[in-house]
């Protein structure tokens, strides 16, 4: 009598990214496995959240930038929705800030673009089965972040005017601040992004990943 081979469970995937070419090679990539398997595509946040809800994946694959809605943004709501979901970020950013808010939300695992294929594929099966995962160069930049003095949300606020060149006055005008306390915001901005002057300490920040330009 012949024995039936018992059918393979398969991690269901859900792939976010604005791009469709990197969609389409990580489709591809997925779809090759016999373990895997991609449910639903999303181009935009808004749509990644909607699938998320649609189909219930087993690992939801998300890139930061995404139009309408950005990766962080879907990980909160996706979260908030589902404390137990299992989200794994993988972008071409390595911004301290970026990959802290991230994990801090709630994702899984955190992974550049660039991973090499079986470490992308690992990453996915280790999310699935609710285990972390971050390549060490990211969970290096996490730990720095971590001991790292983090700017308020309003030093944030006057960072993202200096970044667009406002003078202290305009600023102050714009968060409806006196100059004397822009000038302050700006004086602990330098210090705490151990940064000399207003252009360094905004291309520190754009690099950490705390403003996008």
């Amino acid at each position: 009598m012949a024995v039936v081979a018992e059918a393979v469970r398969k991690i269901r995937v859900v792939l976010a990214d604005d791009h469709p070419v990197v969609r389409n090679g990580l489709a591809a990539m997925v779809d090759q496995q016999a373990d895997m398997e991609v449910v639903g595509e999303a181009g935009d946040g808004d749509e990644a959240i909607a699938l998320y809800r649609r189909y219930q994946p087993d690992v939801m694959v998300l890139d930061l930038r995404m139009p309408r809605r950005d990766g962080v943004a879907v990980v909160q709501q996706v979260m908030e929705t589902n404390p137990k979901a299992r989200l794994l970020v993988m972008t071409t950013y390595d911004g301290d800030e970026d990959i802290f808010r991230c994990l801090s939300q709630g994702a899984k695992g955190y992974l550049l673009k660039d991973a090499p294929r079986q470490e992308i594929l690992s990453a996915i099966r280790a999310v699935s089965e609710d285990r972390p995962y971050t390549s060490s160069s990211v969970a290096a930049k996490a730990l720095q972040r971590m001991v790292k003095p983090s700017l308020t949300q309003r030093e944030l606020d006057v960072l993202q005017l200096v970044a667009l060149g406002r003078s202290n006055k305009d600023i102050a005008r714009r968060l409806n601040i006196t100059e004397g306390t822009a000038k302050t915001h700006v004086k602990s901005i330098l210090t705490k992004l151990d940064a000399i002057s207003r252009t360094e300490a905004v291309a520190v920040a754009h690099k950490r990943g705390m403003i996008h330009l």
